[in-house]
């Protein structure tokens, strides 16, 4: 199939340290290429990848000082989509709902994949006034607050095979928390389980601008005691050791968790994860298996001291199960040739 792939700009593809999205993106469109298929990926020049990429903006906005509004470079590749848009048969929009005026007009089959929360009230006319664009749910827990939205299909999250392996020649230390340093991932709550058992703490972490003010008057002060390190964001590179090291990963979210990449990180790296009952949780946790899904943060404290009856070897062999890259390309591929279909497109079927 002739496939064109359309991240945020935020980010390069794949990212140079956070941004879930993009990362997802990057697996994807690689696998899709090792599968044999035509990608195109848009996105920014300091991207790399082994699809055809076509540039729309310098780099990384992220990245880019001088940015002032990051509205005008995704309208400006819109447009680029747009103009080539008969050269596909699919778009993939990994954009919430930017796509859905301009290509409901138009005969070329599109969809996107939902990556963020959907229980904020303004999405809700968006979705109305668009009923049949065609989305793609991370999670099912995802649709909880929009059920009416035109859902052809749940795409678990996956990661190449080999990305993030364990190594088995450290030894397991400390507790960690990934990710980013936000109100609703608690990390505060992370940093009390792990001295309420008595076990030190690793935040591998970035702290984005709109989040400063929480982590300087609410996280920062709780650095200062013993028992936690703040490592700050870390590369892919970096996480096999650094997931590898842990006992657990903590995940005591206080979110609707559209699916949360931290979690199968970890389990590539054969390190359980001890996760609160919320959004996406019990769709990737498999409780007693990967981890334990707790209520609170006792049940997390108690959910620590079994551990060891989790071994590090089935963890991993549940992630090759359940998470690979392969998995997640081929139940996209089902997608996209179901859209085609309902077009009436001829589908270029690359064997």
């Amino acid at each position: 199939m002739r496939i064109a792939q359309i991240p945020p700009l935020h980010e390069a593809v794949p990212p140079k340290l956070y941004g879930g999205t993009e990362r997802v993106v990057s697996y994807l469109t690689e696998e899709l290429v090792n599968l044999g298929h035509d990608v195109t990926l848009f996105g920014t020049a300091d991207s790399e990848t082994s699809a055809r990429l076509e540039t729309v903006w310098p780099r990384a906005l992220r990245l880019d000082p001088g940015i002032r509004d990051p509205v005008a470079p995704h309208l400006l590749m819109l447009e680029a989509v747009r103009q080539m848009a008969d050269e596909f048969d699919v778009l993939h929009f990994h954009l919430d709902y930017w796509s859905f005026s301009l290509f409901s007009r138009q005969p070329v089959p599109f969809c996107t994949t939902l990556h963020g929360r959907l229980d904020l009230p303004e999405l809700r006319p968006i979705f109305e006034m668009f009923p049949e664009a065609p989305v793609i749910s991370i999670s099912d827990a995802q649709r909880r607050p929009l059920p009416q939205a035109n859902y052809v299909a749940t795409v678990y999250h996956g990661l190449p095979e080999n990305l993030l392996t364990p190594l088995p020649d450290i030894t397991p230390t400390y507790l960690a928390f990934l990710g980013r340093i936000c109100p609703e991932k608690r990390p505060d709550l992370a940093i009390n389980i792990a001295r309420k058992c008595g076990i030190p703490l690793k935040i591998a972490a970035k702290v984005d601008r709109a989040d400063l003010e929480y982590f300087d008057s609410l996280i920062r002060p709780l650095l200062s005691g013993p028992g936690v390190e703040m490592i700050g964001e870390i590369s892919e590179s970096e996480k096999p050791a650094f997931l590898s090291g842990a006992t657990a990963l903590l995940m005591p979210v206080d979110w609707p968790e559209p699916f949360g990449l931290a979690m199968i990180e970890s389990m590539a790296c054969g390190a359980p994860v001890i996760a609160f009952n919320r959004g996406s949780v019990p769709e990737v946790v498999d409780d007693g298996v990967t981890g334990f899904i707790v209520e609170d943060e006792v049940g997390a404290i108690g959910a620590v001291e079994q551990l060891n009856l989790l071994p590090r070897c089935k963890v991993r062999a549940r992630f090759e199960e359940r998470f690979s890259a392969r998995r997640m390309a081929m139940d996209y591929l089902a997608t996209y040739r179901g859209l085609a279909a309902e077009r009436g497109s001829l589908l270029r079927v690359v064997r």
